[in-house]
């Protein structure tokens, strides 16, 4: 079992003053020791929390469509929808992963330089915290085939909130609609 220990506390900055990323982000303001937020202390919790790894696809076609799948009945959270992708292996990479995965899953054949780091999720369920990366994929050889009964849907990004998913993949929505336009 993995034990994680997070340290959330904020660095001082080399430099006072210094900004990052631009005007309008949050963090163009000055940096100081910034407070943890109250959700952050969790009272009364485990310190070894198991962490599973996963890694997902945002596989996008020539419409600029992306890929869901939906969970199929039997496994937990049923019927929600998700990105495709699954487990990271002990001692697998990320892309390793994800292209076996994608193979396994939808029968397609990715190259690792066709995927692109979009985004993660990180997000606490009650007995394990996942971690996720997303990669967009928008060049694969084969044709994309349910292999695990699991159903499949071309969904434009604006049209990613109106299918229910599991509580991790929803903040990945909002950087596809950035990529993809509204």
């Amino acid at each position: 079992m993995l034990r994680v220990r997070l340290d959330l506390t904020a660095a001082r900055p080399r430099r006072a003053g210094r900004q990052l990323f631009g005007r309008n982000n949050c963090l163009a303001a000055p940096l100081r020791k910034i407070p943890l937020c109250p959700e952050w202390r969790i009272a009364n919790r485990d310190p070894a929390v198991k962490l599973l790894l996963v890694v997902a696809a945002a596989l996008i076609d020539a419409d600029d469509r992306v890929l869901i799948a939906q969970r199929p009945k039997g496994k937990r959270l049923a019927d929600l929808w998700e990105f495709p992708g699954g487990k990271i292996d002990a001692g697998e990479r990320p892309e390793e992963a994800l292209i076996r995965e994608l193979a396994e899953e939808l029968g397609i054949i990715v190259k690792e330089a066709c995927l692109a780091p979009l985004t993660f999720a990180s997000h606490a369920y009650e007995d394990f915290h996942l971690l996720m990366p997303l990669y967009v994929c928008r060049r694969w050889e084969g044709f994309v085939t349910a292999r695990e009964a699991q159903a499949l849907k071309w969904v434009r990004a604006k049209d990613l909130r109106n299918y229910p998913m599991p509580p991790a993949d929803g903040p990945l929505v909002p950087p596809l609609i950035e990529l993809l336009g509204p």
